[in-house]
C-alpha cells in the first residue's frame, strides 16, 4: 500500500460535508479577521457601483447629484481605477462581481457592507478546491488520503496569498475571490473532459472575474485529446526527449472524436467573448477596448507607450513574484515589506515542491501547461499588483498550483504539517496587518520601492 493512502479500515468522509465544514470555518475566520472593516462598505467598491447603474439600465456609474447623497461620485474623484469617457465614469474591469452583488444592491443600497457578501464569498474556492482534490482520488490521480487533501485546502485558504485578499473587500481582490471560486468549478468539471458545457460555461464565467482565467480553455482541451487515444496507438516512452514524446501522443490522438467536446465548451465561451466585446463597443465605442487606458491613474502614460501586455514589464513581475523578501529594521514595528509584496514561495513555500515532483499523472501535464500559462499573461501584465502583501495575481493560478502538488507531491510527513503552520502563520500576519499597520508596508510603485533602501 502507498505510504500516503489512507488504511483500508478508514474510510473517508463524505467530501461535501467536509467541504461545508470548510467553507463555515473559513467564513468564521475570514470575518474575525476583516474585524470592524464588516460594518461599512469598501472605499474602493467599484462592482457596487456597475451593479446599481445594472439595476437602473446603464452601464455608466451613475452620478447624478440625487443619487450620490453629498458623497463623491466615483469615490476619490475617479483617481483610483475608475475609468473616464465621453464625460461618463465607467468600471473597466470585468464585470461578473458586480452580477454577484446585484441582488444586495437591489435590497439595501449602492452603499450596502460588500465585505459581508466578500468574506462570504471567500470560503466558496477553498471548499470547492477540496472537492476537486476528493475527485482526484476517486480517478486514481492524486493518492492523497482525505485528512491531506483539507490540509491543502487549509493551504490554499490560509497558507497562500488568498488569505489577505479574503479580508479587503475592495475591488481588485473580490475580482479574486470571484475568479478562484467558479475556476475550482471549472476544474471540477473539466477533468476527462466529461462536462463540456458546464465547463465553457464556467470558464466564461471566470473570463468575466479575471480576464487570465481564459487560458484555462487549454486545459479542457488537452483532457479531450487525453480522452480520446487511437485506438492501438502506442503511447510515448519515458527514455524519449519531451519534444519527441509530445509529438508521439499529438499523433496519438482522435482529433476527431476530441473535437465534439471541445465544440460543446467553446459554445459558451465564444458568446461570454462576444458579450465582452459588445460591452466594450456600448461603452467605449470600440470592440476591442476594455476602457484600461481610460483609467485615471498616474502611470497611465506606460500604458499608452508599452500597452497593458508587453515583455517591458516581464523583469520587474518576475522580481516581483519570485526575489522580492521582508527585511528587519531595528524600530518598530522592527519588520518592512515593500508595497510590491513578498515573493509567490515566501508566502507558500509548498509551491517549491513542484520543481521535483515525485509521482506525475495523467492531468499534471495539461494543468501546468495551463497555469504557466495564466502566469506568464500575468507577468507581462503593466501592473505587479501593487499594493499587495504577496503577489496577488496568483491567485489567477494558484488553484492549479495546489492541485498540481496534490498530484506530484510526496506524503505529509510531520514536515509537512510543520510547513503548513508555517505558511498559515505568515499568511496570517498578512492579512492582520495589510491596509491596517502602515508601516509595515513602503515604498512606490518603481523599481527602488521595491528593495530594502540602502
Amino acid at each position: 500500500m502507498d505510504p500516503a493512502q489512507d488504511p483500508p479500515s478508514t474510510p473517508r468522509p463524505r467530501p461535501g460535508r467536509v467541504a461545508l465544514g470548510l467553507y463555515l470555518a473559513c467564513v468564521v475566520v475570514y470575518a474575525l479577521l476583516a474585524g470592524d472593516r464588516l460594518r461599512t462598505h469598501s472605499a474602493d467598491n467599484h462592482f457596487s457601483y456597475l451593479a446599481d447603474s445594472i439595476l437602473h439600465g446603464t452601464l455608466a456609474v451613475r452620478c447624478q447629484p440625487e443619487v450620490t447623497h453629498g458623497q463623491v461620485c466615483p469615490p476619490g474623484n475617479g483617481g483610483n481605477d475608475w475609468a473616464r469617457f465621453a464625460d461618463h465614469w465607467y468600471v473597466a474591469f470585468p464585470a461578473l462581481p458586480a452580477v454577484v452583488y446585484l441582488p444586495f444592491v437591489a435590497l439595501f443600497g449602492r452603499d450596502f457592507p460588500n465585505r459581508v457578501v466578500d468574506v462570504l464569498l471567500a470560503g466558496v474556492a477553498p471548499a470547492l478546491l477540496y472537492l476537486v482534490l476528493e475527485k482526484l482520488v476517486r480517478k486514481g490521480f492524486s493518492v492523497r488520503p482525505w485528512r491531506e487533501n483539507l490540509g491543502l485546502a487549509l493551504l490554499f485558504a490560509f497558507g497562500s496569498v488568498y488569505f489577505f485578499t479574503a479580508v479587503q473587500g475592495s475591488v481588485w481582490f473580490t475580482a479574486h475571490l470571484v475568479g478562484c471560486a467558479v475556476l475550482a468549478g471549472f476544474v471540477y468539471t473539466a477533468l476527462d473532459a466529461e462536462r463540456p458545457l458546464a465547463s465553457g460555461a464556467l470558464l466564461a464565467a471566470a473570463f468575466h472575474a479575471r480576464t487570465p482565467m481564459l487560458l484555462g480553455a487549454l486545459f479542457f482541451g488537452f483532457e479531450a485529446l487525453r480522452r480520446h487515444p487511437l485506438p492501438g496507438a502506442p503511447e510515448p516512452s519515458a527514455h524519449e526527449d519531451a519534444l519527441t514524446r509530445l509529438v508521439r501522443w499529438a499523433r496519438s490522438r482522435d482529433l476527431r472524436a476530441a473535437l465534439r467536446p471541445c465544440l460543446a465548451f467553446a459554445l459558451p465561451v465564444l458568446l461570454s467573448l462576444g458579450l465582452y466585446m459588445l460591452l466594450n463597443k456600448l461603452r467605449f465605442g470600440d470592440w476591442s477596448e476594455p476602457g484600461y487606458r481610460y483609467l485615471q491613474i498616474r502611470w497611465q502614460d506606460r500604458i499608452h507607450k508599452w500597452g497593458l501586455f508587453n515583455y517591458h514589464y516581464l523583469s520587474r513581475n518576475l522580481a516581483v513574484s519570485l526575489a522580492l523578501l521582508p527585511w528587519v529594521t531595528r524600530t518598530a514595528p522592527y519588520i518592512q515589506i515593500s508595497r510590491h509584496g513578498l515573493a509567490l514561495w515566501v508566502t507558500t513555500p509548498q509551491f517549491l515542491e513542484l520543481a521535483r515532483p515525485a509521482r506525475t499523472a495523467p492531468p499534471v501535464w495539461s494543468l501546468g501547461v495551463t497555469a504557466g500559462a495564466i502566469a506568464l499573461l500575468d507577468l507581462l501584465y503593466q501592473n505587479s499588483g501593487w499594493v499587495q502583501f504577496g503577489y496577488r495575481f496568483s491567485n489567477d493560478f494558484s488553484v492549479l498550483l495546489v492541485i498540481l502538488v496534490a498530484m506530484t507531491g510526496r506524503p505529509w510527513r510531520r514536515l509537512g504539517w510543520a510547513l503548513l503552520v508555517v505558511a498559515m502563520a505568515v499568511n496570517l500576519f498578512g492579512a492582520a496587518t495589510f491596509e491596517r499597520s502602515h508601516r509595515v508596508y513602503g515604498g512606490e510603485n518603481d523599481a527602488a520601492g521595491m528593495f530594502q533602501p540602502d
